[in-house]
């Protein structure tokens, strides 16, 4: 005689079935042969570069291009992104990605709230949480930065490793990041005073460990949300991308699936807080390599008022090179090059047609614009925000889902598609 299951055996068994889609997700393609020559040049563009940080600034910057490299590697072999995720949660209610996002929260939480908490740095370094103000900037900013990254079809993080592997219309997707982030910088007195409050870090109220528990407890709401969402609405599955056949392979050719992605990058941003004392980030490399460019050319950006701030006057002043962000987002554009040569899909896409040129450029030239008045993007604020217990952080991702509404209703005019329910994949 049989007896049923339990009712909260099958309760459990629920929540950790795969959430319903509309057919079943299509077998990977195998992943094309390895390409020698992008491999080549940027395996030892890698090394070379690794070797002069090291030599010329020392140990923590040669470490934090280290970090930014197997972050790019990370990144492109589970294709892990920001904008897709929210662009088929909103267009189809397919919730995977943020599920993903969730993990990768819950995780760099637990990793910040024991570094964070026990004062554990290298270096001489102490980690700090990333607190950022409440106000309009931050509300302005976080929604102007999720319309750009409808339109550039990439976030901040995806942007680096997209280009990495060679796509053309992201390359004029990060001129406009860095030409959007500089224009800000040199306007910092247009906004500077928009009203705010002060940040608002639970750990300072709560402690490390309450304000942890009230994160993965908010995240666990939001996964079961989310499986709702995509219950009701059916959606079709998320288009898979080329794959090497077997484990071994796939670790080193890809594709890694999104949650191994999520807890890699979990780990390597919790060692570029253990290195740095500091979040890993993305932006603020970009407004410097603009006034850098400014400078070149003959002007004076340190005249401005944005680079006569407390820790941006130093950046100015210090060799890029030197510059903990830069150094990670330019391992990450390294890395994703030897992760895409390696999975065999490293390539350049030429004829890039004129609407999404447009478009590619205006996205960037948005979320410049709008991770500064918000006081980071999609990692610096989001995913650095809400892993320190800041409140600043749930707020960016908030607004940023509403400028995920607002920039699928903007992207057919440029040529740019959305999801919809009888796609075969999403």
């Amino acid at each position: 005689m049989t007896t049923a299951p339990p009712a909260d055996a099958a309760k459990t068994a629920a929540l950790l079935s795969p959430s319903p889609t509309s057919a079943p997700r299509p077998e990977a393609p195998a992943a094309p042969p390895v390409r020698p020559v992008p491999l080549a040049v940027s395996g030892l563009l890698a090394a070379a570069l690794t070797a002069y940080v090291w030599s010329a600034h020392g140990a923590k910057p040669g470490v934090l291009l280290l970090l930014g490299l197997a972050l790019g590697v990370a990144l492109f072999h589970s294709r892990f992104g920001f904008t897709s995720a929210w662009r088929q949660l909103v267009a189809v209610g397919n919730g995977t990605g943020l599920r993903a996002h969730a993990l990768l929260l819950g995780t760099t939480a637990t990793l910040f709230a024991l570094l964070i908490g026990t004062k554990t740095g290298l270096f001489g370094s102490v980690p700090a949480p990333s607190g950022g103000p409440l106000g309009l900037g931050l509300l302005i900013g976080s929604f102007l930065f999720a319309v750009g990254m409808q339109l550039g079809g990439a976030c901040a993080s995806g942007t680096l490793f997209a280009v990495g592997s060679g796509q053309t219309s992201i390359v004029l997707t990060l001129g406009g990041f860095i030409g959007g982030a500089t224009l800000a910088a040199w306007q910092f007195d247009l906004w500077k005073d928009l009203p705010s409050l002060e940040p608002v870090v639970m750990a300072d109220h709560i402690g490390w460990f309450g304000s942890w528990a009230v994160t993965i407890l908010v995240l666990a709401a939001i996964v079961l949300v989310s499986r709702g969402i995509q219950a009701r609405r059916n959606p079709p599955p998320i288009g898979p991308v080329p794959s090497a056949r077997g484990a071994a392979a796939r670790v080193l050719r890809g594709s890694w699936p999104l949650a191994v992605g999520a807890l890699a990058l979990a780990v390597l941003g919790a060692g570029v807080l253990l290195v740095s004392g500091g979040a890993w980030g993305v932006t603020s490399a970009f407004s410097l390599w603009g006034s850098e460019l400014v400078r070149a050319l003959g002007g004076h950006p340190e005249s401005w008022s944005w680079w006569q701030q407390p820790g941006n006057k130093e950046m100015l002043a210090g060799p890029v090179l030197a510059d903990k962000t830069s150094l990670t987002d330019i391992g990450i554009m390294i890395g994703a090059a030897v992760a895409a040569a390696l999975g065999g899909t490293w390539t350049l896409h030429r004829g890039v047609p004129w609407r999404t040129a447009t478009a590619a450029v205006l996205g960037g030239v948005l979320m410049g614009i709008g991770a500064r008045l918000a006081g980071g993007c999609n990692i610096g604020a989001y995913l650095a925000g809400i892993a320190s217990g800041s409140l600043h952080g749930w707020v960016w991702g908030a607004f940023a889902l509403l400028g995920t509404w607002a920039g699928l209703k903007l992207r057919p005019f440029f040529g740019l598609g959305n999801p919809k329910p009888g796609d075969g994949v999403c």
